[in-house]
């Protein structure tokens, strides 16, 4: 199974589409976050492809890291309720609209600035990455979110 990609115009209006069609009071089915807090939660993958966060990477990341990266890149469908790092998470109040927008334009920017808009620093928690590896996580990110809320 190939991973659609953010780099493909056809493939990135998918997750744009699947995006614009959540609404403000939709509900997970499972997890604890808002549906505006995930809208903020996933630009920070996003963030970091593009080097627009910079985080250290720590010990968990240098022992598990590798393991983890096999596990999320493979064919597998992503476990509800999964870890996430702790610069990752996302509380307080959100505004929905604002979000979305702000989630669309940063799945653009990564999308239409292809692999040489991408980091060349390790990622904080699984080490180095190839340009399809980074574009393969951000994908299986996003659409692991947005099944979380029905779309």
């Amino acid at each position: 199974m190939t991973t659609p990609s953010l780099w493909t115009t056809s493939d990135r209006a998918l997750i744009e589409q699947r995006i614009k069609a959540l609404r403000a009071d939709a509900k997970p089915l499972w997890g604890k976050m808002t549906v505006a807090q995930m809208l903020a939660h996933c630009q920070q993958p996003l963030r970091v492809a593009i080097g627009q966060l910079r985080l250290k990477r720590g010990l968990m990341g240098l022992l598990f890291g590798g393991m983890a990266k096999r596990r999320l890149l493979s064919d597998k469908p992503w476990s509800q309720n999964m870890p996430t790092a702790p610069e990752f998470k996302v509380g307080g109040r959100h505004e929905f609209e604002s979000e979305r927008e702000a989630l669309l334009g940063m799945v653009r920017r990564f999308g239409e600035g292809g692999p040489a808009s991408l980091t060349k620093l390790p990622h904080p928690f699984f080490g180095e990455l190839t340009p399809e590896q980074w574009n393969a996580l951000q994908w299986r990110h996003l659409d692991h979110h947005l099944r979380q809320f029905g779309v």
